[in-house]
């Protein structure tokens, strides 16, 4: 039996891309997940999708991981659904790519607020629940652009460097109590998300999202004692 086999997990912005990647891989080898995504639409199509071939196993809310009471919510209804939370995967997310003095107030807070402020929710309220279960997984996506500063992507960038000292740092915290942190920076993913689009997933030069959701579950499925604090994963052959 796998270790991610029957374990609870939340997966935020699952209902497409390397969320919905994710979740399906999960899903696939015997997790429970709760999806969650800020449409409504968007939440009860993919849990009904995925509960078509998972039964109960799958259920999920709507949540804007900006707002904390949101986020309380979304792990009140993941506990009362599945009795705890073991595996946590934090991958809401948006970019705004504007040079700085193009970019809005509002912009910016928006891209802080989502990819670092939402994951310190997040986390927050995983490790109580952890801790009661004697342990579990956080997994936060970050990107190669937490490294690699680019020229109109200030807020992005920010946002995922923040996000490398927020995983170290939460990592050397509950360590000792049996909870892993790690984070997985993938580069250019055939999305929708980013400047350059979606492309041919038959012909793209791009990772896929199942390239991310495989690195997840090689890192849920490593032995207990060893952690893998961070994963860089790139393109073999990006377009030159």
């Amino acid at each position: 039996m796998g270790y991610i086999e029957d374990k609870a997990a939340i997966v935020t912005g699952s209902t497409r891309g390397i969320g919905l990647a994710v979740a399906r891989a999960l899903l696939e080898r015997g997790a429970r997940v709760f999806i969650s995504a800020r449409k409504r639409d968007e939440v009860e199509k993919t849990v009904a999708s995925l509960q078509a071939a998972h039964g109960k196993r799958v259920a999920g809310a709507v949540c804007d991981v900006r707002n904390y009471e949101q986020v309380r919510g979304l792990f009140r209804e993941a506990e009362q659904a599945f009795g705890g939370i073991d595996l946590l995967v934090n991958n809401a997310g948006i970019g705004s790519f504007k040079n700085v003095e193009e970019l809005s107030a509002e912009e910016w807070n928006a891209v802080i607020e989502t990819n670092l402020s939402g994951v310190f929710y997040c986390c927050r309220e995983a490790v109580p629940m952890m801790k009661k279960r004697g342990g579990g997984y956080i997994i936060n996506i970050g990107s190669l652009a937490g490294k690699n500063a680019m020229a109109g992507a200030a807020a992005y960038c920010a946002s995922k460097f923040g996000l490398i000292g927020f995983s170290e740092s939460l990592m050397q915290e509950v360590r000792y109590d049996h909870i892993r942190v790690s984070y997985v920076m993938p580069g250019s993913v055939n999305t929708g998300f980013g400047r350059s689009g979606e492309q041919d997933p038959a012909t793209t030069w791009k990772l896929l999202p199942e390239d991310v959701a495989i690195a997840v579950v090689n890192l849920l499925e490593m032995d207990k004692r060893a952690l893998v604090s961070r994963v860089e994963l790139r393109p073999s052959e990006p377009a030159r």
